[in-house]
């Protein structure tokens, strides 16, 4: 799995126009065959080109001041706008912020007029053209830690594309291979790393001191993680990087309800090889030679272990709609679902608009 910088703000083509019951002023646009978006209704048509903003985006107020609805607008990184997010418009849900090629007339601040001298073409990033951030919630300082370094370049960070993004790389391109299918959780991801007997502990995006309060390394010793990886590193000289969700009290909203934290595997990245593990290889080294060396480690829940997607789903919807469902509290709804090939490095997540509707501002 590559590392795939997220286009927060993109040009995309309108796929499809729909109506909205009840609704005169307004429609809902498809933007590149997945994503929900409510405009106006005749300011865009199908096959127009145009700027889709992707949820979590953090829109500067200068290009879409309507955002703030009146008041006076919000502050992030030392920017003035607001933050993107799933909503309901008149029962149709809505999946971002779409705005015509035309922005740039609208555009008072030079460079930005100046980058958009050239022609756009579909697929073109502009999100650092425009300004625009991905919103992150505040880092609580158990999570933060002290700094070692920047996360090692030779381990990829944990990711994947949403599926409304690559809608033919799936039903087309892989069509008919099978996947592991897992549950997303809703913590913080962490990486823990052996690599000729040094052992590392990481956040999202930077490898952290051991120091006294931090979640991170907490939880990989208390687990036994950390002593486990270190002997498996020495007896077999295998370079190894353990991808976990850290999850529990503190983190996020505890939707799981965990007691105190918790390490949760999900990944394993072969650093030798420089490739991610198949599921059946990943779930073989936890459990015939991670947890017998005394690591208290489980796995994410895992929902499927060879499920053909293209075989059980006729199109996006019908797969955006699976996402919904329990998580691994039955009675909280799941983030969503993460898909891993079997046959090909292929991955992918879903998250469920359930949760999404339902996740509280932050």
């Amino acid at each position: 799995m590559a590392n795939i910088e997220r286009k927060l703000a993109s040009v995309r083509k309108v796929t499809d126009i729909r109506p909205i019951p009840d609704a005169d002023a307004i429609e809902c646009a498809i933007v590149g065959g997945g994503w929900p978006v409510v405009v106006k209704k005749g300011e865009f048509q199908v096959g127009d080109l145009a700027i889709y903003f992707e949820i979590d985006s953090w829109i500067p107020h200068e290009l879409a001041p309507f955002l703030s609805k009146g008041k006076e607008p919000r502050e992030y990184n030392g920017v003035l706008g607001e933050k993107l997010r799933t909503i309901r418009l008149r029962g149709q849900l809505s999946q971002g912020l779409l705005l015509p090629i035309t922005l740039k007339l609208n555009l008072d601040f030079s460079y930005l007029v100046t980058a958009f001298e050239r022609d756009l073409q579909e697929g073109d990033d502009v999100t650092e053209i425009l300004g625009v951030q991905k919103w992150e919630a505040p880092i609580p300082a158990c999570l933060a830690g002290q700094v070692r370094g920047n996360f090692p370049s030779w381990i990829p960070k944990t990711d994947q594309p949403r599926g409304q993004n690559i809608v033919d790389e799936i039903f087309e391109e892989h069509k008919g291979e099978t996947y592991e299918v897992t549950i997303k959780l809703d913590g913080s991801s962490c990486t823990i790393y052996a690599k000729d007997g040094d052992i590392g502990v990481c956040s999202r995006n930077l490898d952290l001191k051991e120091t006294e309060g931090n979640s991170f390394w907490n939880a990989a010793r208390d687990q036994g993680i950390v002593d486990a990886m270190l002997v498996y590193n020495k007896k077999t000289g295998h370079n190894i990087a353990l991808q976990s969700e850290l999850c529990g009290e503190g983190v996020q909203n505890n939707q799981e309800s965990i007691k105190g934290q918790r390490l949760f595997l999900f990944d394993i990245f072969d650093i030798d090889g420089q490739a991610y593990m198949k599921p059946d290889a990943r779930i073989s080294l936890l459990n015939e030679h991670i947890v017998p060396l005394g690591a208290d480690l489980t796995h994410t829940p895992v929902l499927h272990l060879a499920m053909c997607v293209t075989d059980c789903f006729a199109n996006l919807d019908e797969l955006l709609a699976y996402a919904d469902g329990p998580s691994m509290n039955p009675n909280v709804k799941r983030e969503g679902l993460v898909f891993k090939s079997n046959d090909s490095d292929f991955t992918f997540k879903t998250i469920s608009n359930e949760w999404l509707l339902k996740r509280k501002e932050k």
